[in-house]
């Protein structure tokens, strides 16, 4: 019987340790999706807890089948133009064992399943604007369309080797303007669509700040695959973005906290997870471009912004409840234009293949103005398009986004899940009220202010 010699293996011309790198760090990568949902999660009221964690694990399943239809060939067909690409690779057709458009050392498959989770990731970010009054058919529906027409186009045009931003010479490493730009933008506009959520402001505090922590633990593990993942093989470059990624998120944690302190001089936990994210999303777009000593900078500067950021919110009429547009909005800005001024070729160059003129420490002075031209591009769009996405769809009967007063009140679990994120607290209230029935205290819901007592506030 005739054998096939090791070349006649399919994928035996790529390197089997870059493939296991890419491969580990799409796991981590989706490791943030559920972390982003606990994240969300703890800071919502108990009644809302599991509504969140639930649409932050279907972002991952609407959008997977998004990317299998017709998503990954809209970014990154090879064949496609500067805005957004084509059906080449529809459902996956001719995507396997031939060199990637992100990389020649791993095969189109691998770099396919990498990017399904950034663009699954996306909107899981964006939904936190909807917290608490954002019902769940037509969030589901919203995510698919917002990955569409606001995501695809404009990964097409950062990372796609056709893509404007690309040929132009624009720098983002891992997802500065596809991921936090877009996701903060698409926020402001849901968080303005929607309107404010009702009852007393005193009662929006996190309830589980446990849970906060446990959400930014995953997302913290999972972002050396995100922006580590990002060099697409197992190299010193990958090495680096993880190296400069842990000392942003630590600089950025401990700055908020210090400012946070001259405030209320607490030593705020609240402070230091979102202190940590927005040194995380700072870094991103620089991530393969920058020296440890640039990170701690970036995460410096990043967490001042995005403090004042956080601040001025409470001037706008604006209920985005869990800040995602002044964390990742205004971080993404913030780190574009300081990977414009940090960004070093020597850096780009520990892979042995990439060639950049870098940024202001290299004396290329226009990138900052390259930096710039993305980051409103895709601010401007995003912000756009998702603002009409919404008012289209609020028009179509069964696609109303907000839930009515009486859903609100009950919260989102219980009415949308018919499920509570903590059962022993039901079973509590039943137990102070004897005379009430299950299905009077199911319509009635969990409330902040009668359990007040059993829950954990910041």
């Amino acid at each position: 019987m005739e054998t096939l010699g090791p070349a006649a293996i399919i994928g035996s011309q790529y390197n089997a340790g870059d493939i296991a790198w890419t491969l580990t760090s799409t796991a981590l990568v989706w490791l943030m999706i559920p972390g982003i949902g606990y994240f969300y999660s703890g800071m919502a009221r108990s009644k809302n807890a599991l509504s969140l964690i639930m649409l932050s694990c279907c972002s991952i399943a609407v959008v997977s089948i998004q990317w299998f239809l017709f998503g990954y060939s809209l970014v990154f067909s090879k064949t496609g133009g500067k805005f957004i690409g084509n059906f080449e690779n529809a459902f996956f057709r001719d995507v396997l064992d031939g060199p990637s458009m992100g990389s020649s050392k791993i095969p189109d498959i691998v770099f396919m399943i990498y990017q399904g989770m950034f663009a699954a990731l996306t909107p899981a970010l964006v939904i936190g604007a909807a917290a608490e009054r954002g019902r769940m058919l037509p969030t589901l529906v919203f995510i698919f369309l917002w990955t569409t027409f606001v995501y695809d186009f404009i990964a097409c045009w950062t990372w796609s080797a056709n893509g404007w931003s690309f040929v132009m010479g624009g720098l983002d490493f891992a997802g500065g303007t596809p991921v936090h730009i877009s996701s903060g933008a698409a926020a402001l506009a849901y968080a303005i669509v929607l309107g404010k959520r009702t009852g007393d402001q005193k009662d929006f505090r996190p309830h589980s700040m446990s849970n906060v922590v446990i959400g930014t633990c995953f997302i913290w593990f999972g972002w050396f695959g995100f922006n580590g993942g990002s060099a697409l093989s197992a190299n010193i470059r990958a090495v680096m973005a993880c190296v400069v990624t842990n000392l942003s998120a630590s600089t950025a944690g401990l700055t908020w906290v210090l400012l946070d302190y001259r405030h209320d001089h607490k030593f705020s936990v609240l402070g230091f997870c979102s202190g940590a994210v927005a040194g995380l999303v700072c870094i991103t777009p620089g991530a393969g471009f920058v020296s440890p000593a640039s990170s701690v900078a970036i995460g410096f500067l990043g967490a001042i912004a995005c403090n004042m950021a956080v601040r001025l919110k409470h001037y706008l009429k604006c209920d985005d409840a869990f800040d995602v547009f002044a964390v990742h909005g205004v971080g993404g800005v913030v780190g574009n234009i300081l990977t414009g001024v940090f960004a070093q070729a020597s850096v780009a160059a520990l892979d042995g293949a990439t060639v950049i003129s870098g940024g202001w420490l290299d004396r290329n002075w226009i990138q900052v103005a390259y930096q710039l031209a993305d980051s409103a591009a895709g601010l401007s769009w995003s912000f756009t398009v998702t603002y009409l996405i919404l008012v289209i769809m609020n028009k179509i009967p069964g696609l109303t986004l907000r839930a009515d007063l009486s859903q609100e009140h009950t919260g989102l679990d219980l009415v949308e899940l018919g499920e509570a994120a903590y059962g022993h607290l039901e079973e509590n209230k039943e137990a102070y009220n004897p005379d009430v029935e299950v299905g009077e205290a199911n319509s009635v819901g969990l409330s902040v202010s009668s359990l007040g007592k059993q829950e954990s506030s910041s």
